[in-house]
């Protein structure tokens, strides 16, 4: 699939999205993405014809201007974003930081994009005031306008039309869904903490977000779960209680680049998890379910094509 990917987002399931597909049930009337993010997988999803409609909610406001703006004018966002690129030529540290104090102000998503598109590892941070304050990567331009625009415009005519965006708690978004809907939860799971953490606009606390899950279990909706991972032996995040029935799937995601730079060979795991019902819609026999009740989740190696 050549799926288009205009927005540079730090956590995007861009390169697992193939392998997230593969658990999708042979028809999806509408997939909901609580956390958003760059969208990564509603674009996989329609670009494979996985699913009919959308839904794409983030708590950052900015970003979702953004998807609008890439809905309902995508050659205006293209313009705005190739001058701000051209503009930048010869003094690009100085520029980086003129625009990201005018966003801070404005809000403007032309001046969001190219701050996504120059930052430090496409990594949104904040200040206490609620400031972008993420550095610029010095080392590079960002995206050149004309792949952007191609991105923009693709983006724009998979998904204008077929989604809808709202900027709204995850929780509230929840008790929402349908049985018909399938929901990707992809939260910050890195940032999941009792303190306050920069990388986000707000924080996500883990005896909510597993509340949350216990309401969709009991109301039997399809949902999967990206949350925790593990690099080697060391685990990222806390996993998801036993008790909810989740069944438990590994992705080899590769050799891990920090480890590579250490000289170490450790392999990254991302987690998935799938939902009761959904591993009933799915047909999952009952010696699979049980492998989540053992000590080794199942795992699987990217590439994966979908099925």
């Amino acid at each position: 699939m050549l799926v288009p990917h205009p927005i540079p987002y730090q956590g995007s399931k861009r390169i697992l999205a193939s392998a997230i597909l593969s658990f999708f049930p042979s028809y999806v009337e509408r997939l909901v993405e609580p956390f958003a993010g760059s969208g990564a997988l509603s674009l996989a999803a329609v670009a494979s014809k996985r699913a009919e409609n959308f839904h794409l909610n983030d708590v950052n406001e900015s970003l979702v201007r953004l998807w609008q703006e890439i809905f309902e004018r995508p050659q205006t966002l293209a313009d705005g974003y190739e001058t701000l690129w051209r503009r930048q030529i010869g003094r690009e540290r100085e520029f980086y930081t003129e625009v990201r104090r005018a966003f801070n102000q404005t809000h403007q998503p032309a001046d969001f994009l190219y701050l996504l598109a120059r930052c430090v590892k496409a990594s949104v941070r904040y200040n206490a005031y609620g400031e972008f304050n993420q550095s610029p990567d010095n080392r590079r331009k960002g995206r050149h306008p004309d792949n952007m625009r191609h991105d923009i415009l693709a983006t724009s005519r998979l998904l204008a039309g077929r989604t809808i965006l709202s900027s709204q708690d995850y929780g509230t978004l929840l008790t929402q869904v349908t049985v018909t809907d399938l929901v990707y939860l992809d939260p910050p799971y890195q940032g999941v903490s009792q303190r306050r953490d920069a990388r986000y606009v707000t924080q996500v606390q883990f005896h909510e977000f597993v509340q949350a899950l216990y309401s969709l279990v009991e109301r039997e909706i399809l949902f999967i779960v990206s949350y925790d991972g593990r690099r080697g032996d060391k685990v990222y995040g806390n996993g998801m209680p036993k008790d909810l029935n989740l069944r438990h799937i590994e992705i080899r995601a590769g050799r891990s680049t920090t480890s590579t730079l250490l000289g170490g060979k450790d392999i990254t795991y991302e987690s998935l998890y799938l939902s009761p019902a959904l591993i009933r819609e799915l047909k999952i026999g009952a010696e699979k379910k049980s492998a989540h009740l053992s000590t080794q989740p199942t795992q699987l190696d990217l590439p994966l094509i979908a099925a």
